[in-house]
Order: structure tokens, then C-alpha cells, then sequence
């Protein structure tokens, strides 16, 4: 493989890797996938999603990612497990350096490496991730009409995670580990006028109960007056230990886009890591990026809808907008695919 070039490179097999990959393949620019540390990515974490398009009785995650395999398999991609670990990019063709020792070159790269949510570290959380604890209320409300759920974190994104869970729940706990929100003020008021919404200050997630079978029965959470209990309990201070009846538990805490290996390259990255694309000539926005032949596609670009079918869409887009790429290329300034670099 370290010999020979690819005509495009897809990093990432979640939603939007995979439909870029039935996009390009169907376009016969005969893809490689690279399926990452974890094939399937943050999809294969829920076990039902209704609101995906032409599944009225709801499909599970990980059906959707190997149904999506299959068909991108069907019209000639390859699949090959490994990451990115540093790229060289702003030559033709781009090199790839992988987590297994090998380097990749192409003409053209689509990143949709995803964003991995944030996790506390609390008791039983791998085990009941998707089956009551989520990262996602706008994929998961609705399973929790009349429950009472908790809401981890302080910021932006846990106000929002607690504004949508309220139409649904019949009471909504944010726990955070300090005695103030992180929150911007407009967010942090629509909160605290809520009626079905309510804080508990200085507190941590401990540990999640419940199994697969039954989904999440409750929770142990730790406090302490002045905050950061689980650090204080780890430093031998006494902590107040209190466990609660929930049926849902929510990791408010924001995400972090999965492009650390672009650190040395010149594909540009907002603050907090996501990528950002350009737009065309007439305003719109596309999937390119400044480094020609390097797009983005699905959360990785991101940071505010995060749903499998937003990221669907961009991975189409992507491959479409490489497809335009390849096709600019006058076949005489580049080997072709399969020849020796």
C-alpha cells in the first residue's frame, strides 16, 4: 500500500466517512477508507435512532454503520483500519503517516474523523452508554418522556442538552461541579427560569446505575461545599455521598474534534480544533478547505448540529466537491492511481 497513490483517502467510517465513501465510489474514484482506532464512530454508541430518514421504526446505530459499509463496499470502496497519526498536505501527492507504521499517498483527502464527546469517568458509564446514558438530547429526548434525568456540566452545551430534555422529561437535574455556571447569560437565564429545570451546585457524577437490559435506574453523586468533590475525596476530605432515582443520564460537556494529527499542517482549525471550510464563489458555503484537495465532512466541521444526517449530507457534498477536484487535475501532472510514487 505505502507504494502506491490513491485518487482519494476518506479518513473516517462514521456516517459522514461512509457516504462519502458510496458518493466517490459510485463516481468510480475507487476510495480508501481509513476506518480509524473506532470503526463506526460515535454512531455505533446509540442503540436506537428515529429520526433518521426512511427508518419510520427506527434502525440501531450500529445497523446503520455496517448497512452503510456494505453498500459503500458494493460499489468499490476499500476499507483499512488505522488512523492518521501527521499528514503532510500541501503537496501533490499527500502523504499520511498511520497508527499502523504504514504512509498512504493521494491526490485527495476527505477528513471525517468525528468528534468524541467528553466523558466524567464515572462508575458503569461504558457499560450503560447508549442504553440510558447519552452524549446527544436532540438524538435521545424523546426515549425519556416522563423521566427524570440528569444533565452533566455547566457550560453552553449542557443549558442546551437541559432546554430540549425539558419538553420531554418530567424534571431535568443539571449537576455541575462548581457553584456557578460556565454558561453565556442569555442561556444560563432561560435556564434558571424554567420551572422543570433545576442545579445541583458543587456536585459530581460518581457512578450510573442500572444494566443494558433495563437502561439507567439511578445515580451516586458526590458534593461538597466548595466544589470539586471528587479531587477533594481523592485527597482524603470528606464528601456528601447521595444516590438518586434517574431514568437518564446526559453528558452535557461538550466535544472534541478528532483532528489532532492536522496540528502541523496548514488546514485551518477554529479554537477548539474543528475545521473550518470556504466558501465559494458566490458566498455558499462547500466542503473545501484552503489546502487544496483537502475537504471536511460530519462533525468534525461541526460543532452545532452534530445529528447523522447533517453529517450525511456534508459527506456527500465532500465527495462531490473532491470529485470536482480530481477532475481539474490534468492527468499529466500526477501519476495515476496504483503507480509508484
Amino acid at each position: 500500500m505505502s507504494g502506491e497513490i490513491q485518487e482519494l483517502v476518506i479518513a473516517g467510517s462514521g456516517v459522514a466517512g461512509l457516504s462519502a465513501a458510496v458518493y466517490a465510489a459510485r463516481a468510480d474514484l475507487k476510495p480508501l477508507v481509513l476506518e480509524g482506532d473506532e470503526p463506526g464512530g460515535q454512531l455505533t454508541l446509540t442503540t436506537d435512532i428515529e429520526n433518521y430518514l426512511g427508518f419510520p421504526e427506527g434502525i440501531g446505530g450500529m445497523e446503520l454503520i455496517q448497512r452503510g459499509k456494505e453498500q459503500a463496499t458494493q460499489f468499490g470502496a476499500e476499507f483499512q483500519y488505522g488512523s492518521i497519526e501527521s499528514a503532510t498536505l500541501d503537496e501533490d501527492p499527500k502523504e499520511l503517516s498511520l497508527s499502523t507504521g504504514e504512509t498512504v499517498r493521494t491526490h485527495a483527502l476527505i477528513v471525517a474523523t468525528g468528534a468524541s464527546a467528553r466523558w466524567v469517568n464515572a462508575e458503569n458509564e461504558e457499560k450503560l452508554m447508549g442504553y440510558g446514558l447519552s452524549t446527544c438530547a436532540t438524538c435521545d429526548g424523546a426515549f425519556h418522556r416522563g423521566d427524570d434525568v440528569l444533565v452533566i456540566g455547566g457550560g453552553d452545551s449542557a443549558m442546551e442538552e437541559a432546554l430540549f430534555l425539558a419538553k420531554f422529561a418530567d424534571s431535568v437535574t443539571i449537576v455541575h461541579r462548581r457553584d456557578e455556571s460556565r454558561a453565556s447569560e442569555i442561556m444560563a437565564t432561560r435556564v434558571r427560569d424554567h420551572d422543570d429545570i433545576a442545579f445541583h451546585w458543587n456536585t459530581e457524577l460518581q457512578a450510573i446505575h442500572g444494566s443494558q437490559e433495563d437502561g439507567v435506574t439511578g445515580a451516586t453523586l458526590v458534593s461538597h461545599p466548595d466544589g470539586y468533590p471528587k479531587r477533594k475525596a481523592a485527597e482524603g476530605v470528606d464528601v456528601t455521598t447521595e444516590t438518586v432515582d434517574v431514568g437518564g443520564v446526559f453528558y452535557g460537556i461538550g466535544h472534541t474534534p478528532n483532528t489532532g494529527f492536522l496540528e502541523e499542517t496548514s488546514v485551518p482549525r477554529d479554537q477548539d480544533g474543528y475545521i473550518l471550510t470556504q466558501p465559494d464563489g458566490t458566498g455558499r458555503m462547500t466542503t473545501k478547505t484552503t489546502v487544496e484537495g483537502v475537504f471536511a465532512a460530519g462533525d468534525v466541521a461541526d460543532p452545532t448540529y452534530r445529528q447523522a444526517i447533517t453529517a450525511a449530507g456534508t459527506g456527500s457534498m465532500a465527495a462531490l466537491d473532491a470529485e470536482g477536484f480530481l477532475e481539474t487535475l490534468e492527468e499529466t501532472e500526477r501519476p495515476a492511481v496504483g503507480a509508484s510514487a
